[in-house]
């Protein structure tokens, strides 16, 4: 992306433009405090009417991690499209996770900041390391790697 097109932060409309996620699983809600490809924060308010509290838990609400990896993967995936232009052409696809830790339960009514650090990229293929906070506070974080290809 060159200067004159950068952007510093994506909301839903932009989301909804270069991710083909739709409810109830696109799981950011914005991406703020672009820096191109290199980094960006993905925000998720979690609402304890979202479809997956029906059954994890029932009467103790926890946001899923498998949930939380899926929305560090769709916040580097907006970084990743883009830096490319943002062209509705390009498909994510997501390749690896390793290192998955979680640190805290996350429940209704906290608000998940994604924090995507670019660590490589090789061709089509970007890695990040992801870190979830709730509060200033590390609840989860990951590496992930995903390829853009044409659709």
């Amino acid at each position: 992306m060159d200067e004159t097109t950068s952007i510093d932060a994506a909301g839903i409309q932009q989301l909804l433009s270069v991710l083909p996620h739709r409810y109830p699983f696109l799981l950011i809600d914005k991406v703020v405090k672009i820096r191109g490809d290199e980094f960006g924060v993905g925000i998720k308010n979690v609402t304890v009417n979202e479809p997956q509290f029906t059954g994890h838990f029932p009467g103790n609400p926890i946001m899923p991690g498998v949930l939380m990896v899926e929305g560090m993967a769709q916040t580097g995936g907006v970084l990743a499209l883009l830096a490319q232009g943002g062209k509705a052409s390009k498909a994510v696809f997501f390749m690896t996770i390793d290192k998955v830790k979680f640190r805290k339960p996350v429940i209704p009514g906290d608000v998940v900041e994604y924090h995507m650090t670019k660590t490589a990229k090789k061709r089509n293929i970007w890695f990040y390391r992801g870190e979830a906070f709730v509060e200033g506070k590390l609840v989860a974080e990951a590496e992930l790697s995903a390829m853009l290809a044409d659709l």
